[in-house]
């Protein structure tokens, strides 16, 4: 039996139209319910690419006693980011500032009944690991938080707004002085993050950060920082030489799970390698290394081939998983590239 989700047009929701949990949609109908039942919201932010939002959804939304526990004790609501962008970026800023730590999807929020969060995390699994507490003892203890202590989570939430508020830029008569300290503050911080051995920022999992690469770029052709420019160019090799990158198809799935960028997360986002796409043109015009111009051609391709919609638009993403399993329709067999390939050619592909 379907859910109110049956009614939604996006994906992502339809996705969940058929769980056994009582999902809602973000609307006003679905904030008064939980004001009239005084039961707390649980809010699931994901989009329909997401790797993690459908192991999540496999393992617990698809799960009888779980979704029991929460129909039982929750208003729980559905929301897609891709459509609503605005309450993902409130919720994801609510969601660092109550654990200190960056978010993600899918988003897991505890809201009160009139929308402001009491506790957060991301991904919990059906069952403890990795740290993890399991996803039904957690939705547990928090309905007995939320009974037991009412008064209180509201006034941490008068607090969380409060701190919300200020993130909000306020207009003054102060007179404001332009220059290129920002620029200048911001090249300096990210030399400080600069995996040098590998290529891009921090350590595993590595995100490609093709905003923050373009500024260094620009900003060496002003200053003539060739320490930047190297550092973007040898970013740019490392990310296209890995498997990162689809060395047959072209486009760069989202993230390497390792610090070398040879094992990705095979969902491609379109805004990441709408990015890309012009980084690399930029780069190659900059330096003239033909690598780089192979790399934006193939994903230029690649766009236009798989992310173009027939009625004109464009995906957004193209998701990790197909048969149920992520990275599946990427990867080889051993075998299989054995029987393809001769003796010689083999033992240079798996010496």
């Amino acid at each position: 039996m379907s859910n109110q989700l049956a009614q939604e047009t996006s994906p992502y929701l339809q996705q969940h139209a058929d769980n056994p949990v009582d999902w809602h949609a973000w609307n006003a109908e679905s904030l008064q319910l939980a004001r009239d039942q005084n039961k707390p919201i649980l809010l699931s932010i994901g989009y329909s690419a997401c790797h993690w939002c459908h192991v999540m959804a496999h393992e617990s939304f698809e799960n009888e006693e779980v979704a029991a526990l929460m129909n039982r004790h929750f208003i729980n609501i559905k929301v897609d980011r891709e459509e609503r962008p605005d309450l993902d970026q409130i919720y994801q800023s609510a969601h660092q500032m109550l654990t200190r730590r960056s978010g993600g999807w899918p988003l897991t929020l505890f809201l009160l009944p009139d929308g402001t969060p009491f506790f957060g995390g991301t991904y919990f699994p059906r069952q403890a690991r990795h740290g993890l507490p399991a996803f039904p003892a957690l939705l547990q203890r928090v309905a007995e938080v939320y009974a037991a202590n009412q008064n209180e989570l509201a006034a941490q939430g008068l607090h969380l707004l409060a701190a919300l508020a200020d993130t909000v830029p306020k207009a003054n008569n102060i007179e404001v002085i332009l220059d290129d300290t920002p620029l200048a503050l911001a090249v300096s911080q990210h030399k400080d993050n600069f995996d040098r051995a590998n290529g891009g920022f921090g350590s595993a999992p590595k995100f490609l950060h093709p905003a923050e690469l373009d500024l260094l770029l620009r900003r060496s052709q002003t200053i003539h920082d060739t320490d930047a420019a190297n550092f973007v160019h040898f970013t740019l090799q490392q990310m296209a030489a890995g498997g990162l990158y689809d060395q047959l198809g072209g486009g760069f799935c989202r993230y390497s799970v390792d610090e070398r960028w040879d094992i990705p997360h095979f969902e491609k986002m379109l805004y990441d390698n709408g990015l890309l796409l012009a980084l690399y043109s930029d780069a190659w015009q900059h330096g003239g290394n033909p690598m780089f111009a192979r790399v934006a051609a193939q994903t230029a391709d690649w766009v236009m081939r798989e992310m173009q919609s027939a009625h004109g638009g464009y995906f957004s993403s193209l998701d990790a998983d197909s048969e149920h399993e992520e990275g599946k329709f990427y990867v080889w067999q051993r075998e299989k590239v054995r029987q393809l390939l001769s003796e010689e050619e083999y033992a240079l592909f798996a010496p």
